[in-house]
């Protein structure tokens, strides 16, 4: 294993490699508690090579965020073909199964955004605003009026969302099929009072 660690590797071979193995870390660990120590003893490189392809911990741990967030927008990319609400229901469910099958991933994400960290906080707005514009076609098709309003309920409703998951699909025995119903029931409650509130 230390040598396969060892064997050399083109420069963008080893930089990917590098923010493999901190998404992996992140399967259990928080990602403010990696170190660049930790990532080159487990790669068998130096210090020095982490430092020459990230610039910094902040700049390692920004690229790994980017690499996470990547990876859940693409888990959770919706079906084209699917009607608005059919749609709707595939896409949360990808968000719920990502959640369970990557919690380390998400929890580092969503957490990982409250410590200050530039990089990871922007990766993490860029998700939800992926994901918000996701919704935001969703209900345009399903015939409500594009407003600034909607578009600051949906944005907030991503946010709700990702602590309701959290909390359900991280720390309790619900069925995905409960957790994506209530996030489905929550998400057309918010659009119905943008509705309710231009009357």
């Amino acid at each position: 294993m230390e040598a396969d660690r060892r064997t050399r590797l083109a420069p963008d071979e080893r930089r990917a490699q590098l923010v493999a193995l901190g998404v992996a870390y992140l399967v259990d660990k928080p990602l403010e508690s990696l170190t660049i120590e930790y990532l080159s003893a487990q790669a068998g490189v130096s210090r020095g090579l982490l430092f020459h392809y990230f610039g910094s911990k902040k700049g390692l741990h920004g690229e790994i965020a980017r690499t996470a967030r990547d990876s859940m927008l693409n888990a959770t990319a919706p079906s084209a073909e699917l009607a608005p609400l059919d749609r709707l229901r595939d896409t949360l469910s990808r968000i719920v199964q990502f959640v369970r099958d990557h919690r380390g991933t998400f929890y580092s994400l969503v957490r990982g955004a409250s410590s200050g960290a530039v990089d990871v906080r922007e990766a993490l707005e860029q998700a939800r605003a992926v994901q918000a514009d996701r919704l935001i076609a969703v209900f345009r098709e399903l015939g409500t009026a594009d407003s600034e309003l909607l578009r600051i309920a949906l944005r907030s409703w991503v946010a709700f969302a990702e602590e309701a998951l959290v909390e359900s699909a991280l720390d309790t025995d619900m069925t995905s099929e409960q957790i994506v119903s209530f996030l489905e029931r929550t998400a057309r409650a918010v659009v119905a009072s943008v509705d309710q509130g231009r009357g």
